[in-house]
C-alpha cells in the first residue's frame, strides 16, 4: 500500500472515529445512548438501515456473484420494497405504540418471559457471530489488498469500532454510517467507471461482452424450489426482510431515533430504496468484471481463473488497476461496510442486555447513571468478544462455521414467533411455543437431514429453510388454537 492510499485510509479511520467520539456527551443516558433522545432526521436514520443492510460481505460476495454466475440474487433486493411497505404500515407504528427500545419486550406481553428470553437469546448469538465474521472477513480483505497482517488489522479494526460506539452510542453509530455509507457508494461508483473507461474499445464493449454471457440475467424463473431459482430467492428474501424490520433489534431500534412516526417511515424506506440501486452497482461491477477480463485475459493471473476464485477476481482489480489514492478510497469503503454493521450489532446487543437482562432481572431498580454505565461495559466486553471470534476464526474457522448454523437454527423461530404475536391476537402462549418447537424441528431436519444422513431428505433448495421454518410456527401456533 503506497503513501498516498495509506494517508487516505488512516484519514478515513481517524475522521470516523472523532466523529464517533464527538456524540459522548450526548449519550449520557439510557435514552441518549439507546434512542439518540428521538431527535434524529427520518434521512439520516435511512442512511444508517441501509449501511447496516451492506456489509463487507456485500461488497465482495455481489461482484463474485456476478462475475461467476448471474443476478440471480437481486431478486432478493427486489424483495425490500414489499418487506419496507409492511414495516411502514404495521412495524413502526406497533413498537413506537409500545414505547420499549427492545424489540423483545413485545413478546413478553404477548406470550410471557419464556418469548422475550428466547428471542433475546438467539439474536445475541446471531449478533456475536455476525460481529466475528465481518471483521475477519474484512480483515482477510484487507490482508490481500494492503498486504498488511490479519491479525494487527481485526485487532485495529475492531477497537476503533468498539471506542466510538462505546463513547458516542447509538447516535455515533447513525452519523458514522450515514458518513460510511457515503463512502461505500463513492467507492462502488468510482469500480464501475473505471470497468466502464478501461474495455478496449470502450464502454459498448462491456455490456456486449456481458450480455452475450448472460452476465446481466437474474437466473431461472423456472417454477421450482429445488434449485436457486428467481422464485427461491425472491421468497428467501421478503422472510428475511421481514424478519429484520419485523424483529431484529438492529432495525427496531432505529424506529425509536426518531421524532415522529412519519420519519420513523421515512427512514424504513430510505434505507429500503438505497439498497435496490447499490446492490445492483455491486453486481454490475461482477458482471462488468467479467467483460473486463475477457477482453484482457492476459491482465488476470492463471490462478484467479479457476472454479472457486470468483470473489477475489475483485480485490485483483481493485489493487493493479485503479490508480493510487483511489485504492485507499475503495478499501475504505470496504471497511466502512464493515464498520458500520459491526457498530451497529454491538450497540443493539447492549440494549438488549441492558434492557433484557440488567434492568429487567439482575437490576430491575437500577437508575440511569448505572444503566447507562451498564451499556457502556457491555458495548466494550461485547467488541472484545467479537474481535476474540474474528481472530478465533483464523485457525478454526470450520468450528465458528458450525456455530453459525446452529445460531441460525435457534434463530429460525423468531418471525414466526412475531408474526404470531402480532398478527394473530387469538394465539396465547402454549399455542405459541408449540409452534416455536415445531418450527425449530422443522429448521433442524431442513439444515442437517443431508450430513446426518435421516431417512426423510430435505428436497428443498437451502435458502427455503427460514420459509417452511417460519410457515411451520405460524401453522401449529394457528392449529393448536383451534383444537
Amino acid at each position: 500500500m503506497n503513501w498516498l492510499d495509506l494517508t487516505v485510509f488512516v484519514a478515513y479511520l481517524a475522521g470516523v472515529t472523532g466523529l464517533g467520539a464527538y456524540f459522548y456527551r450526548r449519550a449520557g443516558t439510557v435514552k441518549g445512548f439507546t434512542q439518540a433522545e428521538g431527535h434524529l432526521p427520518g434521512w439520516v436514520v435511512g442512511l444508517s438501515i441501509f449501511g447496516t443492510y451492506v456489509s463487507s460481505i456485500s461488497f465482495l460476495a455481489l461482484p463474485g456473484k456476478a462475475y461467476g454466475g448471474d443476478w440471480n440474487v437481486f431478486a432478493f433486493s427486489l424483495s425490500l420494497p414489499v418487506a419496507a411497505w409492511m414495516a411502514s404500515r404495521w412495524f413502526a407504528p406497533l413498537y413506537r405504540a409500545e414505547g420499549d427500545v427492545s424489540a423483545y419486550a413485545f413478546l413478553e406481553r404477548r406470550f410471557g418471559a419464556w418469548a422475550r428470553l428466547y428471542a433475546m437469546t438467539c439474536y445475541l448469538l446471531t449478533q456475536f457471530a455476525r460481529v466475528g465474521t465481518i471483521l475477519f472477513l474484512v480483515a482477510l480483505a484487507t490482508e490481500r489488498l494492503a498486504g498488511w497482517d490479519i491479525v494487527t488489522i481485526i485487532i485495529v479494526t475492531g477497537a476503533l469500532v468498539t471506542l466510538y460506539t462505546t463513547l458516542g452510542g447509538i447516535e455515533a453509530v447513525i452519523w458514522t454510517d450515514a458518513v460510511q455509507s457515503a463512502v461505500l457508494a463513492a467507492g462502488a461508483i468510482i469500480c464501475a467507471l473505471w470497468l466502464l473507461l478501461g474495455m478496449p474499445r470502450g464502454p459498448g464493449q462491456l455490456f456486449d461482452i456481458a450480455g452475450a454471457a448472460d452476465k446481466f440475467s437474474l437466473g431461472s424463473m423456472a417454477v421450482s424450489f429445488t434449485a436457486e431459482t428467481v422464485w427461491v430467492t425472491l421468497l428467501y428474501g421478503l422472510f428475511i426482510n421481514l424478519q429484520n424490520f419485523g424483529i431484529d433489534q438492529n432495525y427496531v431500534q432505529r424506529y425509536h431515533a426518531t421524532p415522529t412516526l412519519h420519519e420513523a417511515r421515512k427512514s424504513i424506506w430510505v434505507g429500503a430504496l438505497l439498497y435496490l440501486p447499490i446492490s445492483a452497482l455491486f453486481l454490475f461491477i461482477g458482471s462488468g468484471l467479467y467483460a473486463f477480463y475477457s477482453a484482457q485475459p492476459e491482465l488476470l493471473p492463471e490462478a484467479l481463473r479457476a472454479s472457486g476464485m470468483d470473489d477475489r477476481v475483485f480485490p485483483h482489480f481493485i489493487v493493479t488497476q485503479l490508480p493510487q489514492g483511489v485504492v485507499g478510497v475503495v478499501i475504505a469503503a470496504i471497511s466502512a461496510a464493515a464498520m458500520s454493521t459491526i457498530s451497529s450489532s454491538l450497540n443493539s446487543s447492549a440494549t438488549v442486555l441492558m434492557s433484557d437482562v440488567y434492568a429487567r432481572l439482575l437490576r430491575p431498580d437500577a437508575d440511569d447513571r448505572a444503566r447507562t454505565r451498564f451499556l457502556r461495559v457491555a458495548t466494550v466486553f461485547l467488541g472484545i468478544g467479537g474481535t476474540g471470534a474474528a481472530l478465533a476464526m483464523i485457525s478454526i474457522k470450520s468450528a465458528l462455521d458450525v456455530w453459525w448454523r446452529l445460531a441460525g437454527v435457534a434463530s429460525g423461530g423468531m418471525l414466526g414467533l412475531f408474526l404470531l404475536a402480532a398478527f394473530a391476537r387469538r394465539v396465547g402462549p402454549r399455542p405459541a411455543a408449540m409452534g416455536v418447537a415445531a418450527g425449530v424441528a422443522v429448521i433442524v431436519w431442513a439444515t442437517f437431514s443431508q450430513a446426518w444422513g435421516l431417512p426423510v431428505l430435505n428436497p428443498l433448495h437451502p435458502l427455503m429453510t427460514v420459509v417452511i421454518g417460519t410457515v411451520a410456527v405460524v401453522g401449529v401456533g394457528i392449529l393448536r388454537l383451534r383444537e
